[in-house]
């Protein structure tokens, strides 16, 4: 069938992709900018001279970073924690969903349970009382207080909810009744392969999360050896000290700001990666789970 388009529908398309195109390099000259600030010297980056191309290229804040003990322990806690994070956090969520997706006649308190965790979205404890919370379970210094207060978030659940009551077709789950399968076959062989685009939709909120947070590290780690990535950035970009470096052409080439240049541009590396093949998923998980039946 052939498409005729009118004169109104080329201009909104045109006007449409202009203004993304826009909105996308600004999103990616910030980027660019610091990428060609860790790789320029020291003085130009001093001087602010670096646009978005290196000055006196060198690769010594680079070589700094990748020599610091402290940043690649750092950046391995991270990646535990991401993974740990994760992995519990969709765990426990599609398991909670795929319960609150039933019927009333199927899950009795059903409508509670969700008001339960809907209100988590609009009240919380505190701070003094999560960390109350978390100091008397013993779990500070440890791995498990980045990953255990955060594992359930309501939005992510909601989202994961809705998709299982509206993707996955209800007589495909009574045929498997039909058929003498149980919940759990269920779950695993019908809603998780239906549920792909949702799950990395949320997997990736979760990632981003887990990746990007700082603060809970700084408060439930008392030894900054134990701190995420996140958490030992801010706290270099406040106390980043080089009175312990004395070779001069170091100096002249490495200045506070093209370390802390590098250091930034690394960490937000491994999600620039992730993103692209989690990405194609993304717009379907979130429309399909809108969608009403």
């Amino acid at each position: 069938m052939r498409v005729y388009k009118t004169k109104g529908y080329k201009v909104f398309t045109a006007f449409n992709y202009t203004f993304l195109l826009l909105f996308a390099v600004l999103c990616i000259l910030p980027l660019v900018h610091i990428f060609a600030v860790s790789l320029s010297g020291s003085g130009a980056a001093a001087a602010n001279l670096v646009m978005f191309l290196p000055v006196d290229f060198t690769l010594d804040a680079y070589e700094r970073t990748i020599a610091n003990d402290n940043f690649i322990r750092s950046f391995l806690i991270s990646v535990v924690r991401v993974v740990l994070g994760t992995v519990i956090s969709m765990g426990a969520m599609l398991c909670a969903a795929y319960a609150l997706s039933k019927e009333d006649r199927d899950f009795k308190g059903r409508k509670f349970y969700i008001w339960f965790f809907v209100i988590t979205m609009l009240f919380n404890g505190g701070l003094v009382p999560t960390y109350m919370v978390v100091t008397g379970l013993g779990l500070t210094n440890t791995i498990w207080a980045l990953v255990l207060p955060p594992a359930i978030n309501a939005f992510n659940l909601i989202l994961l909810l809705n998709f299982f009551r509206t993707a996955v077709p209800k007589s495909l789950e009574e045929s498997a009744f039909i058929d003498g399968a149980n919940h759990f076959q269920i779950f695993l062989k019908i809603y998780l392969p239906i549920s792909v685009p949702a799950i990395a939709t949320v997997s990736l909120f979760t990632m981003v999360f887990h990746w990007n947070s700082w603060f809970d590290g700084m408060i439930y780690n008392n030894d900054a050896r134990n701190y995420p990535l996140q958490t030992f950035l801010q706290t270099i970009v406040v106390q980043q000290d080089f009175s312990q470096i004395t070779d001069a052409e170091t100096l002249r080439n490495l200045s506070q700001r093209t370390v802390q240049a590098a250091q930034i541009f690394i960490a937000a590396l491994p999600m620039l990666i992730v993103y692209p093949f989690i990405q194609k998923y993304f717009v379907k998980g979130i429309v399909l789970g809108a969608e009403k039946e």
